[in-house]
């Protein structure tokens, strides 16, 4: 599987971009259309309104994306991510300009 760092943010009983966010590090299957995400199995949907991938279990849906060196990975809030601590390393090193651990080709 591959692992990334993405931004990851609930959007199931929130308003739109108000939910809980974190920068955590996501694995994906081969065809990038499963992800598992503390200890969840998220399952790419282009059927959502505002989310790109649906918990197969529990039904709630999230937003994945690749974070943003200038913080602004919502589109209408301000919301400030939780870096967990197995992220971390990385994705202060990506702020600071260095590229994230799988994407050093872009």
């Amino acid at each position: 599987m591959a692992e990334r760092i993405m931004f990851v943010q609930l959007k199931t009983g929130h308003g739109t971009d108000q939910g809980p966010a974190w920068i955590s590090v996501v694995r994906f299957n081969r065809s990038w259309k499963t992800a598992s995400w503390r200890g969840r199995t998220l399952r790419r949907s282009l059927e959502l309104f505002d989310a790109n991938y649906l918990d197969v279990e529990t039904q709630e849906e999230y937003w994945l994306s690749g974070p943003h060196r200038d913080g602004g990975d919502t589109r209408y809030s301000r919301i400030r991510p939780t870096v967990d601590d197995d992220a971390r390393d990385a994705y202060e090193a990506f702020l600071a300009g260095a590229p994230l651990p799988g994407r050093e080709r872009g």
